[in-house]
């Protein structure tokens, strides 16, 4: 049997969010990161009293879609609850990656964190020569113009860049507005920082892209006292599905995951 002392004051609680991977609609068993899957754990972490929540992000980024929706729940929750967010970014918080970490109060870099690449990819592949060479020809119908939009089995046309452009550019501009809105006179305005660049560590503070060097368990003592209790937030899953999540979808999500680190050398 528990006796509860009265009047005793209870040390501070501060959840701790991992955003790690790469983020999108996940497929049917949500490997990547994503709004669904993050809500419960998101909604939960705050419903604590929290004295903080705390994000611990190694992303690469992903579909903008995801990151934008993760980051305004997250902002959305911060401001009912009026509690501050404290980011830490562990390899890198690139593209989408630093759109979650941006919904943060502050953020918080290790001196060999990569953080930026503000902007927007479209990346594939083509094989019309390949298809040349076997004798293979292609065979499309459309009923729209712009419906075999990018095929990769033909060559590249001016017109689809110039298409595929068109829809990157008010994906970035949002992607500007939103870490302008959220690190305001912090950013360097002397610098490029919207060029899709990535910087190491203390770069990154310095352009205002980050807020110091520090990691997650000393930081949290340094604000909330020795007796702070960090909680690590998970998603709950039953048996069977984490052994068939695990399964079926670790393998691909595993390359997808070791494709877009790479971009970064990581």
């Amino acid at each position: 049997m528990k006796f509860r002392i009265p009047f005793v004051k209870k040390p501070p609680v501060v959840p701790v969010i991992r955003l790690q991977g790469t983020i999108g609609t996940g497929g049917r068993f949500g490997a990547a990161l994503n709004d669904a899957g993050l809500a419960p754990i998101i909604e939960r972490a705050f419903r604590m009293k929290p004295a903080a929540v705390a994000l611990v992000i190694n992303s690469p980024g992903g579909s903008p879609v995801q990151s934008s929706l993760i980051a305004a729940r997250i902002r959305r929750l911060a401001t009912e609850k009026g509690v501050k967010v404290h980011v830490f970014v562990e390899d890198i918080a690139a593209s989408g990656g630093y759109w979650l970490a941006s919904a943060g109060d502050e953020i918080w870099v290790d001196e060999s964190s990569i953080l930026g690449s503000i902007g927007v990819i479209f990346a594939g592949f083509g094989f019309p020569d390949l298809m040349q060479r076997h004798g293979i020809e292609r065979r499309v119908v459309t009923s729209g113009r712009s419906k075999s939009l990018a095929d990769p089995f033909q060559p590249a046309k001016p017109e689809d860049i110039a298409r595929l452009q068109a829809l990157q550019d008010p994906i970035h501009r949002a992607f500007i507005a939103h870490v302008q809105a959220r690190r305001g006179t912090r950013l360097d305005s002397t610098a490029d920082l919207f060029n899709a660049d990535v910087w190491v560590g203390q770069q990154a503070v310095e352009l205002g892209l980050a807020d110091g060097v520090a990691h997650l368990v000393p930081k949290m003592k340094a604000l909330f006292g020795d007796k702070v209790r960090l909680v690590p937030m998970g998603q709950k899953r039953g048996l069977i599905a984490r052994l068939t999540g695990r399964a079926l979808s670790g393998a691909w999500a595993e390359i997808e995951d070791r494709a877009a680190f790479a971009r970064f050398g990581l």
